[in-house]
């Protein structure tokens, strides 16, 4: 079985977040697919079938499978449309969070993801003991979203992962506004056995929307400040959210599955 590794939200390989794409003539079982998951020790590996005139997709990380990964969806696209079916343009992704639609502009990939409705929550003496330092907003939608004045601390902060284990949230994100980009941001998914995701689509679906309505700007710029680094290019849409973005291919493997 074929296997593509892509860099997503970069230009260039060894930037941005790695990602593993598995397009297959028929689905294997779960355990098989987290398997190859682990083997591969990366964020995320993906999965897809073509069925009909769509591609299921379905994405698993070390500690199982998500129902949302935005890199690893522009990866799969740059996959599709690069190797698999060199003309397409446009694909849509059957999938756990719905129908996701990526079109090609250019050398962008854009993504059409739902935005995560966001509630503020209390920020806990939890929250500031697992991040070492205290956010000015807190809020919740899938994952934890907290908020900085200074983006030094973003960019310095060391979480410790066994505490962040124990708050609430899928995954944690930590934002603040940009000096050169409109906001900068890491991620971090312990409870997916991912310590730091590099560039994290799903987590712009709550990064972007708090930026945007602070902001009141329609489209942003946004880096995510990992030691990869990665670049998003943000636009909301009703209660949508477009995430583009560039990808490199990393290598193309067999893999040996028996």
């Amino acid at each position: 079985m074929k296997q593509y590794v892509v860099d997503a939200f970069t230009e260039k390989i060894f930037g941005g977040n790695p990602a593993a794409i598995c397009v297959m003539d028929s689905w294997l079982d779960e355990k098989t697919m987290m398997s190859i998951t682990i083997e591969n020790n990366l964020s995320e590996t993906a999965f897809t079938v073509k069925e009909g005139e769509k591609y299921k997709l379905r994405w698993f990380t070390p500690g199982g499978e998500i129902d949302l990964c935005g890199h690893a969806t522009l990866a799969c696209a740059y996959v599709i449309m690069n190797y698999v079916e060199h003309n397409l343009k446009c694909v849509t992704f059957t999938t756990m969070s719905g129908d996701l639609v990526v079109n090609k502009k250019d050398d962008l990939y854009e993504l059409d993801f739902p935005a995560y409705d966001l509630k503020q929550v209390e920020i806990t003496d939890e929250m500031v003991d697992a991040m070492g330092a205290k956010p000015t907003e807190a809020y919740m939608g899938r994952d934890l979203l907290c908020v900085f004045e200074d983006e030094k601390t973003v960019r310095e902060m060391a979480p410790d992962m066994d505490k962040v284990k124990q708050i609430d949230g899928l995954l944690l994100h930590v934002t603040a506004r940009g000096k050169d980009e409109d906001c900068v941001s890491r991620s971090f998914a312990p409870k997916l056995n991912v310590i730091e995701d590099p560039v994290c689509g799903s987590g712009h679906c709550h990064i972007a929307p708090y930026w945007m309505n602070k902001l009141n700007k329609n489209e942003i710029v946004a880096y995510q400040a990992s030691k990869r680094g990665g670049t998003l290019y943000c636009e909301m849409d009703g209660d949508r959210i477009k995430l583009s973005g560039k990808a490199a291919l990393y290598s193309v493997a067999e893999i040996n599955i028996g």
